[in-house]
């Protein structure tokens, strides 16, 4: 598998992991590896505390997203 954001950029690089939200290969150029909240999978998303502290693998634009709605949501 390729990094999708790097396949848009014109380069051949390869995934090293696979984002949790959208599926999209990343390598690690464009990752975020990072403790984020759960979420259910259904809308309108609704977060909630990580209990246990796992670390996620989240796309940049992904992690944009968590970031922009985290700033409506005390869970972040």
């Amino acid at each position: 598998m390729k990094c999708y954001e790097c396949a848009r950029e014109g380069k051949d690089t390869d995934a090293v992991g696979i984002c949790i939200a959208c599926g999209r290969g990343v390598c690690k150029e464009h990752l975020i590896r990072e403790e984020t909240p759960v979420w259910e999978g259904s809308y309108p998303v609704e977060l909630k505390p990580d209990l246990e502290h796992i670390k996620r693998i989240l796309c940049l634009p992904c992690h944009e997203s968590l970031k922009e709605n985290c700033l409506f949501n005390e869970v972040c």
